[in-house]
């Protein structure tokens, strides 16, 4: 529900999500990981428990103004993130990918960000298609908690 009453032309007004999140501005601590390139956070409005975001930590929102360096360091955590949650959570196969642009379904095309969303069968059923809303079985502080320890430097 906050998603959908949330008003989304007063998010451009208030600045990026995902820089108040790196830059502390935020109220919420979903950060798993930050490196000097790149991020992971837990989506603030999941499609699955575990549904994570992938990020530059400069704002970017153009997939050609990436450096070599944060295109490595985004696949790096891309591959951390399925191995994580392989481990956490024994998902049966992931989602992964970026929407480039509005059009294309970034619903905040400024700051690039791809999703890792960890799927099982048969998680899917009619309410997202029939009622307009998800059911998840965990909370995001729940999966927080137990993510976080799979991004512990080791």
């Amino acid at each position: 529900m906050a998603y959908i009453e949330a008003n989304k032309e007063e998010r451009s007004d208030q600045g990026c999500v995902f820089c108040a999140l790196l830059d502390g501005t935020s109220d919420e601590d979903r950060i798993l990981t930050r490196e000097e390139h790149a991020f992971v956070t837990l989506a603030k409005y999941p499609y699955n428990p575990g549904h994570l975001l992938v990020l530059p930590t400069r704002h970017v929102g153009d997939l050609e103004a990436l450096s070599a360096d944060e295109s490595t360091a985004i696949a790096a955590l891309t591959q951390r993130s399925v191995r994580a949650l392989r481990e956490a959570s024994a998902p049966h196969g992931f989602n992964l990918g970026l929407n480039l642009g509005h059009v294309a379904g970034a619903g905040i095309p400024e700051h690039l960000h791809w999703h890792v969303v960890p799927r099982w069968g048969g998680d899917t059923n009619f309410m997202p298609v029939v009622g307009g809303t998800r059911v998840l079985p965990e909370l995001i502080q729940e999966s927080f908690e137990k993510l976080a320890p799979f991004f512990a430097d080791r």
